[in-house]
């Protein structure tokens, strides 16, 4: 019979974990210099960057505000109107 587990314990995530602590400290960091080093190539992209932006956020921002489009609410209102 095994007892190392316990019924009411679970493992941490994984970004708790000493790993990936680190793990997530080392990205950061690599990043920070990354941009750091490549500054002048992101801001004369930046624009560009934006205006791409406005259409993802219109292809993947609708069905995100509490309205829905479900055909069975527009089938009882045209119910509703003979």
């Amino acid at each position: 019979m095994d007892h190392s587990h316990h019924p009411g314990a679970t493992e941490p995530p994984f970004w708790r974990t000493r790993l990936g602590t680190v793990l997530i400290m080392l990205a950061v960091i690599g990043t920070f210099y990354v941009v750091r080093e490549h500054y002048g190539h992101l801001s004369q992209a930046l624009p560009y960057l934006i205006l791409l932006l406005c259409p993802l956020m219109h292809l993947f921002g609708h069905n995100h505000g509490g309205h829905s489009h479900s055909g069975s609410s527009a089938v009882s209102k045209d119910d509703d109107r003979t």
